[in-house]
């Protein structure tokens, strides 16, 4: 990005959210790379098509893999390589765009299998790429390029998505916090099941809201952000639909349950039921 920064040679807008969240992926790699002693190696970032596609360029020198999918598919994408290498830690990069609206119809599914890999979505409330249109989490009302008379459909919350459809373990966070981002970023890795981590990190150039979430006291703005409370009970999915509908941007987990098998339990499950068959008494099954 400049003579200052050589290691961003990606195109972001200067003072774009994601730089935040790059940082923190980062510093969890790192962090989880020195708990478990695996090889960064041992971890592939999938990415769709968007702002947050830059993410499978993590580190100089050895890093992840990285894998750009196709816009919307990454969870199908992250499922096939967990199920054919489930020793990997699969981490997933999407936008809100590419991830809530085409990639939607995946939600579901995959939280019904528990499938175990760790989505980082980037909320930036519009589609940054491709200049500005309006996205899922856009503001019913919002003029963008593709609603220059106010956006007509009411905007998603992702944190009630989420619960709805049962992912197993659901945070929240800001770009601007990468350390306790990173925080988050890990205990999805190791947690046991499909975790989400819902990030807000403003689109500087067409939906600036760092202003909004920090606060701006000289503005008289009250801060948008604010910590999950040390009382809440995150085994508790009433409690999560609570503190979720008290509106803003609660910073934490807001859900985990442990108590359920991930999609590679189920299938070590299913294996041991299984009866074992040599190749001749497959192929002779399909003779008469």
């Amino acid at each position: 990005m400049s003579k200052k920064n050589p290691e961003y040679d990606f195109k972001w807008c200067p003072g774009c959210g994601d730089f935040g969240v790059r940082r923190a992926l980062e510093f969890a790699m790192i962090n989880r790379l020195e708990e478990t002693g695996l090889p960064i190696e041992n971890n592939v970032v999938v990415a769709g098509i968007g702002c947050s596609g830059n993410l499978v360029h993590l580190l100089e020198g050895e890093q992840p893999y990285g894998i750009h999918g196709i816009h919307g598919r990454t969870l199908p994408v992250a499922m096939g390589v967990k199920m054919a290498r489930p020793e990997l830690n699969v981490v997933i990069v999407a936008g809100d765009g590419d991830f809530l609206s085409i990639g939607g119809e995946h939600i579901a599914p995959q939280a019904a299998r528990n499938v175990n890999v760790t989505a980082v979505i980037m909320d930036n409330g519009v589609y940054g790429l491709t200049k500005g249109q309006s996205s899922p989490t856009t503001e019913m009302g919002t003029i963008t390029s593709s609603t220059p008379f106010g956006k007509i459909e009411e905007d998603l919350d992702p944190l009630e998505l989420y619960l709805t459809l049962g992912v197993s373990f659901i945070a929240s966070g800001f770009s601007g916090q990468p350390r306790v981002l990173a925080q988050l970023i890990n205990e999805g890795m190791n947690h046991d099941g499909m975790a989400m981590i819902h990030v807000q990190s403003p689109c500087v150039t067409y939906n600036d809201t760092f202003q909004l979430i920090k606060g701006n006291a000289r503005e008289g703005i009250a801060p948008a952000m604010w910590d999950i409370p040390d009382e809440h009970d995150p085994s508790s999915k009433q409690a999560a639909y609570e503190l979720v509908q008290q509106g803003g941007l609660p910073v934490g987990v807001i859900f985990k349950d442990e108590s359920r098998l991930s999609l590679e339990g189920n299938m070590d499950t299913i294996r041991a039921k299984a009866r074992e068959r040599s190749v001749e008494q497959l192929m002779a099954a399909y003779t008469f």
